[in-house]
């Protein structure tokens, strides 16, 4: 279940490490006040403040990941026609859509992938794989760049961070609730906190972590058939559903590397429990709701 490391675990990381930071600088105790309960009033505002702190960090430097986990290269000056039409397709899509023209990449994977980030509507990157160039044509690489757009005029990005800032303050405050209950009923700390609060909070922590994050694969899911509706009026529904096809029966190859997973155009296959954490419905369900429209 390797797509529970994308961008979710990047930002509950964040989280995580400035939790225990914290912890051993001492600050947790603010939580604590009268050495008997939870200040829940700033257990909340310490949950909120680091939750979506981690979240927009993430955000923040997204473009930054992206880049060094691809090796995607910018195109500044197109060095042949192909990088000229990438740059002039992204450039009227984008006029179309609304949005400021995004950074156009081009990054060497055998895998037919594409994928849009950014913290800004108007600063944002798309970036296509050079197995996607070999394998599509004109036509069909169109389809994707126009559902990457579509990605960024929705403003998924900054909406799948505000969502990840909700479920990181309710993991922070859930799991130091539950810290604390087990501190004081199984191991009887009377005043303060022992190291089973501490330990049970981490713990906590990150099984709420990945319990939660249920919720934001759910939203990076239902993105995915507003992005290919979007390709479709970018492009064309046939342009968009023949693109589809061409990742149908590309699925089995690698994908992005498992912290952009959220972030391409195709997805893995998941059945049972494991459809949860899938970050893309599968590509039956989205060419059948392209070809209802």
């Amino acid at each position: 279940m390797k797509r529970i490391a994308l961008f979710i675990a990047t930002n509950l990381a964040i989280v995580l490490v400035l939790s225990i930071v914290l912890s051993l600088l001492g600050v947790g105790r603010i939580l604590d006040e009268t050495g008997t309960g939870l200040d829940m009033r700033n257990l909340i505002i310490f949950a909120a403040v680091f939750g979506f702190g981690g979240s927009f960090i993430s955000l923040a430097i997204s473009k930054w990941t992206a880049k060094r986990l691809t090796g995607a290269q910018v195109i500044t000056t197109p060095r042949n026609e192909a990088e000229a039409w990438l740059v002039e397709t992204v450039k009227n899509q984008a006029r179309v859509a609304g949005i400021g023209m995004p950074e156009v990449a081009i990054y060497d994977a055998p895998d037919v992938n594409a994928f849009a980030t950014g913290a800004r509507r108007d600063k944002a990157l798309v970036a296509v794989s050079t197995g996607l160039l070999r394998a599509m044509n004109r036509d069909e690489a169109e389809a994707v760049l126009a559902h990457e757009v579509s990605h960024v005029a929705n403003g998924d990005m900054i909406t799948l961070a505000l969502i990840q800032g909700v479920v990181n303050t309710f993991v922070i405050v859930a799991s130091r609730v539950v810290g604390h209950l087990v501190d004081r009923v199984v191991f009887k700390t009377e005043q303060g906190h022992g190291p089973g609060f501490y330990i049970t909070a981490i713990v906590a922590q990150v099984v709420f972590g990945i319990l939660a994050s249920t919720i934001v694969f759910w939203f990076s899911r239902q993105r995915e058939f507003r992005a290919d509706a979007g390709g479709a009026r970018l492009a064309s529904r046939d342009k968009m559903v023949a693109a589809l096809e061409k990742l149908k029966r590309n699925v089995d190859q690698p994908h992005l590397p498992d912290q952009m997973a959220a972030f391409g155009i195709s997805g893995g296959i998941g059945q049972g429990l494991k459809r949860l954490f899938m970050t893309h419905p599968p590509l039956e369900e989205r060419i059948e709701a392209l070809k209802r429209r």
